[in-house]
């Protein structure tokens, strides 16, 4: 369909406010690149809506995560004549005895903050009360921390996104420690020292005042996450890994170590961006080095490169591996499932974390997911603080 840019420069006034509301929505836009998307427009021609669209695109969007709000910010401001509607009542607190017909898009409720801030909502009437009315302020109250843990990663605004990252720093991945082979002096060791006995006794002239006695030693595994970065665990992907820097950062939580790998068409280590104290520049480091984020998903060909190079260096000394995928892999399943096995094997304890067990009719009818399924000892959800918080006391238990 061909458009028409008008004359009198309004086109230039709705790219500057489209901006306005990227940069409420979270992306980093300057006034440099707004300039910029002029320029490019002004070069391209204003003829059809695909090519206006990835002419923005591209001078506003740096980052895979990006690319669901700038579709919902462009769908809803230039695209849908209804979008204020549907927006208002997106952001309207309701009562609703029934669930909701549609449940919000990704990234729809972030976008409808962007272009509604500062806008009046409007208001419902209120019924006439037969008595006393009872006024309720529910904010930052217990149930809405409740509900703000118990929410979609994908479901949630710029505000609540925020706040669940500040809950996911706070949280910890206690771990009790491994009894190890090994043999270490104590006082009330079930093992008798016999070694240590004797040297006392030869400094004492053959009297054995007590018996020396030794315990098993305790030891701490390391941790291991294989997080998929693919376009379908974009959104779920980055805030387990805010997790995991956290659980990184934390001293006293029992870990030995704790490295980090991202796979979608490709393995990369991101163990040593982890290791800054600044989240969000750690995970712009690890972004700019995974260069598959939002990508295609190899889970197969990702795992066998894993098992390779770097099982061996990581998984020794009863590491523990969380698998974030919710595998879905068009790759062979013979293969997938081999791999699987040999990781599993490699393991002390393999756990995967799968966000697509939000569903209550959740199925493994994926070749991927079956392929998997018999090679793991827990399978948990991951699609909410909530279920994050389960995961560190399933793994506080010995």
């Amino acid at each position: 369909m061909e458009l028409q840019a008008p004359a009198d420069g309004s086109l230039t006034r709705n790219i500057l406010w489209f901006a306005r509301a990227l940069r409420k929505a979270g992306l980093p836009i300057g006034s440099g690149r707004v300039a910029d998307s002029v320029r490019a427009v002004e070069a391209t021609g204003f003829t059809s809506r695909e090519d206006f669209y990835w002419t923005l695109h591209a001078c506003f969007v740096s980052r895979p995560e990006h690319r669901a709000t700038f579709a919902q910010v462009f769908r809803l401001f230039w695209r849908d004549p209804q979008f204020l509607e549907q927006m208002m009542s997106l952001l309207l607190p309701q009562l609703r005895a029934a669930p909701e017909d549609r449940p919000p898009d990704p990234a729809e409720k972030r976008a409808a903050e962007a272009l509604l801030d500062g806008a009046p909502r409007p208001e419902r009437a209120a019924p006439e009360p037969e008595g006393s009315l009872i006024e309720i302020d529910a904010a930052e109250t217990a149930s809405e921390q409740e509900r703000l843990k118990r929410l979609d990663f994908e479901q949630m605004s710029t505000a609540e996104m925020d706040e669940a990252r500040r809950m996911l720093a706070r949280l910890s991945l206690p771990v009790p420690p491994i009894r190890s082979r090994r043999l270490v002096a104590a006082a009330g060791g079930p093992r008798v020292d016999l070694r240590r006995t004797l040297v006392r006794a030869l400094r004492q002239g053959g009297e054995i005042p007590a018996l020396a006695r030794r315990r098993p030693a305790l030891r701490w595994p390391n941790l291991v996450v294989l997080c998929d970065i693919s376009g379908s665990m974009s959104r779920y992907s980055r805030l387990v890994l805010h997790f995991i820097h956290a659980v990184a950062n934390r001293k006293g939580q029992g870990w030995a170590r704790v490295h980090a790998f991202t796979f979608g068409t490709r393995l990369t280590d991101i163990t040593r961006h982890l290791r800054r104290r600044d989240v969000d520049a750690a995970l712009a480091a690890a972004g700019a080095e995974a260069q598959d984020w939002s990508g295609g998903t190899r889970i197969g060909d990702c795992l066998h490169v894993f098992n390779r190079d770097w099982s061996r260096r990581v998984l020794g000394q009863g590491a523990v591996v969380l698998l974030i995928t919710d595998g879905l892999d068009r790759g062979d399943p013979v293969a997938l499932a081999r791999e699987m096995e040999r990781l599993h094997l490699s393991a002390r304890r393999l756990i995967w974390l799968n966000p697509l067990l939000r569903w209550e009719g959740f199925a493994p009818r994926a070749g991927g997911i079956r392929a998997m399924l018999p090679h793991v000892d827990s399978l948990r959800a991951a699609h909410s603080v909530a279920s994050l918080e389960a995961l560190a006391e399933a793994l506080s238990r010995r």
